[in-house]
């Protein structure tokens, strides 16, 4: 057993700290500040840009294979059924609420926690590097993926997102695309014009009924839903454009390029995708690391929702105390428990391999 009762106690007080500064999107440089003071504290050196903080192990050595640590400490915008205050970090019951709690704040301080219990060991196979980023939350171009290129070369990484503790060793990718209808205005009265409304429920009752072919094992099919439908200026006119927005969430079977050109082939419509970067990631079964956490008794699963693993080109696992069905939700907690176990894990699927 795993001593981690004082590093729980040590995470849970630093994510107290994260949930009282407020951290959307784009604004985390409050906590970015928090997380570089509690490493400056700790005699860690860290490397800074805009508001992604990383280090490495003591003893990193070029000529070993690196793990990445990684996960995200801005958060949503709380949502309108808030109850408590999102940035009061209250402990009752065994939880610990406040916004960003769950999504993504436990796995951060319990991967930061896993990081620091390595960082002096001068006898590991592998280096580690740990990555607190930004924007994961709007998958901005300055998070995670500026640091990319200015990280050591990566082997592998875990990504800290609410998973139970379980193992997502694939997840979905995805693609926003804008579709554009055109028509000709008309007199609403009168026989006149074409309607773009008419001719856009063409495209998306093919979206709706289209199957791809390939399916995967772990990821099940693609999944196109339309989410958006702009139409119309006055009752009286026939509309002469309609856009709609397309969510695809696609699979290790098809290349985010691939399937967007199927799209574009299928609809009469005009086709954008806004970007093609947040792609399927997954990591073998046979893996090192997988395997490690089979012998522990864990599962493996396919994701549907996109989290920073979209922006590796390495394998990837998704991995992190706390429940996604909790993410985003009103008056959010996670179990201080789960942080305890959440550390306890991690270090013990590392020990295995490291």
């Amino acid at each position: 057993m795993i001593h981690t009762l004082s590093q729980a106690q040590e995470a849970i007080a630093l994510l107290k700290k994260l949930i009282a500064i407020p951290s959307f999107s784009k604004q985390e440089d409050k906590t970015g500040d928090c997380i570089a003071n509690f490493l400056e504290e700790k005699g860690i050196p860290f490397q800074r840009v805009k508001n992604n903080i990383w280090a490495t192990n003591k003893y990193f050595d070029s000529q070993k294979p690196t793990i990445l640590l990684n996960s995200h400490h801005d958060t949503v915008k709380p949502n309108a059924s808030y109850t408590l205050d999102p940035f009061d970090p209250i402990e009752k019951d065994g939880r610990l609420y406040g916004l960003g709690s769950n999504d993504a704040g436990g796995c951060l301080v319990s991967l930061i926690s896993t990081f620091l219990h390595f960082y002096d060991k001068s006898e590991l196979k592998y280096n580690f590097v740990l990555a607190t980023t930004a924007e994961e939350e709007i998958s901005g171009r300055e998070g995670l993926e500026m640091i990319i290129p200015h990280l050591p070369p990566i082997d592998f990484a875990i990504v800290g997102e609410p998973t139970q503790m379980q193992m997502a060793v694939a997840e979905k990718g995805l693609l926003v695309v804008d579709c554009v209808t055109r028509g000709k205005a008309g007199h609403a009265a009168r026989n006149e014009g074409e309607n773009a409304i008419y001719k856009a429920m063409r495209d998306i009752e093919w979206i709706r009924n289209y199957e791809f072919p390939e399916v995967s094992e772990m990821l099940g099919p693609i999944k196109m839903t339309v989410t958006i439908i702009q139409a119309g200026s006055q009752h009286n006119v026939v509309p002469d454009t309609c856009t709609f927005t397309v969510d695809v969430r696609t699979t290790d079977k098809y290349s985010n390029e691939d399937v967007l050109l199927v799209l574009k082939n299928g609809l009469l419509s005009e086709v954008n995708a806004r970007s093609v970067r947040l792609k399927p990631s997954s990591i073998p079964l046979n893996h090192p690391i997988v395997e490690a956490g089979k012998s522990l008794g864990l599962t493996t699963y396919g994701s549907p929702t996109t989290s920073d693993q979209a922006l590796l080109d390495v394998p990837s696992l998704k991995m992190g105390p706390g429940d996604s069905a909790r993410s985003h939700s009103a008056d959010e907690f996670i179990y201080l428990e789960e942080i305890e176990k959440g550390i306890e894990r991690y270090i013990e699927i590392l020990e295995k391999i490291v």
